[in-house]
């Protein structure tokens, strides 16, 4: 028996198949570069006969659909060489919950059209968990489908961090409020960041970075989170990939009022057009620093924009818990970039927070890249949202079976 984890980000499509029980990686994968660019990447790695097979392909994948119809189609032979070729559970990823979800929940059609009507809040993100839902219904009629909620890791923040400073019926008769996202990768690393210190994740303080094409920071004392940069929508906080990030909401009224444009063309702006990609023209940091080594000075401002904002976090994060234990690098550029952990901390050595240069830029996968000696531990713990998916929908599965 198996479970199957589909992790449906802005641009990606990530995905695991565990083994039941013991959540045994099976397979895994990524399309990559959904709907930006011609060529997208599809990779996959199969166990087969105790030995990792990979695949990869390009082509081009105009949405998530299809995305998930490729993994789909590549999912179904490689289930067919499984002992029993039988799915028990699927773990889906869901980015906003509401204030209605607040744990993993047995997908039937009221949730299906509670997360519709929940779409206006995460327009990236929860149309592309739906259809990777409706799809997965479709191909597997009889295995649970479970969705777990981004927003539920911050069901415990205190009034005075959710809410903005807007007549208070908004919250009360709309849900008008400061949900946070990210949630399973921010739990996921921050329980793995307590391991290496050595004790569990209510002994201590820390700030978890998830930086990738979608950003963002959270403070967690002991356990709880207490704030986080995402707000109402996932475009809150810290300059992402395609979306902006902070910013005074009278700029939406002056587009619209001053240079005519509609509503919906603004939404597109600030969520698809903006952030790294409006300030240089390029979403993909790796591209980036290859456009700043050429002399591109936009790329160089745009960086320069998305480390400060980080840092800006980091400081107002250190002022919320009082102190802090660790920092936490994840996501795609967290893990992978030396150069932005050491933009995002340079000049923090007053709070304790410094990096090793040598040890941040030959570490490969998981380590300690802080200076000898020092208060706070900077870390880097590659993500795996899928595994925490898989846990909390095993888990599930396990109550209601």
């Amino acid at each position: 028996m198996s479970i199957l984890v589909l992790n449906s980000g802005s641009s990606s499509l990530k995905f695991k198949l565990f083994s039941l029980p013991s959540l045994a990686l099976l397979a895994s994968g990524a399309v990559e570069e959904i709907a930006i660019r011609d060529q997208g990447r599809f990779h996959i790695k199969w166990l087969q006969k105790g030995t990792w097979v990979e695949e990869d392909t390009c082509s081009q994948f105009e949405d998530h659909e299809a995305a998930i119809q490729a993994v789909a189609a590549s999912l179904d032979r490689i289930i067919r060489l499984l002992p029993d070729g039988v799915v028990k559970a699927v773990g889906h990823r869901v980015v906003h919950g509401g204030e209605r979800f607040l744990e993993p929940v047995v997908v039937n059609g009221e949730v299906i059209e509670a997360l519709r009507e929940l779409i206006p809040l995460a327009p990236l993100h929860n149309p592309a968990n739906l259809k990777g839902i409706e799809l997965a219904m479709s191909l597997m009629p009889d295995a649970l489908q479970v969705a777990v909620f981004d927003t539920a890791f911050y069901h415990g923040l205190p009034p005075y961090s959710f809410l903005y400073g807007l007549p208070l019926w908004l919250y009360r008769e709309a849900g008008i409020r400061r949900y946070g996202f990210h949630g399973t990768s921010h739990s996921y690393v921050a329980s793995q960041a307590a391991a290496h210190l050595g004790g569990s994740v209510d002994r201590f303080k820390m700030i978890t970075l998830h930086l990738g094409n979608g950003a963002s920071a959270a403070a967690i004392d002991r356990g709880q989170c207490v704030d986080t940069s995402m707000g109402f929508t996932p475009l809150e906080g810290l300059i992402m990939g395609t979306r902006c990030g902070d910013l005074d909401p009278s700029v939406i009224f002056f587009l619209n009022r001053e240079l005519g444009m509609s509503f919906e063309s603004i939404e597109e702006l600030l969520n698809r057009d903006s952030g790294l990609k409006g300030l240089c023209g390029e979403s993909d940091v790796r591209e980036i620093l290859s456009m700043i080594q050429r002399g591109n000075n936009d790329a160089s401002t745009a960086l320069e924009a998305f480390c400060y904002r980080v840092k800006k976090y980091i400081g107002a994060y250190m002022a919320v818990l009082g102190e802090l234990d660790c920092l936490v690098f994840t996501g795609g550029i967290g893990e992978n970039s030396p150069e932005v952990r050491e933009r995002c901390c340079d000049g923090l050595e007053t709070f304790g927070i410094a990096i090793d240069k040598e040890a941040n830029r030959s570490l490969k996968g998981q380590g300690v890249i802080s200076g000898a000696n020092r208060r706070v531990q900077v870390l880097v713990i590659p993500t795996d949202e899928e595994y925490g998916i898989a846990i909390q929908a095993s888990k599930f599965l396990e109550s209601k079976w």
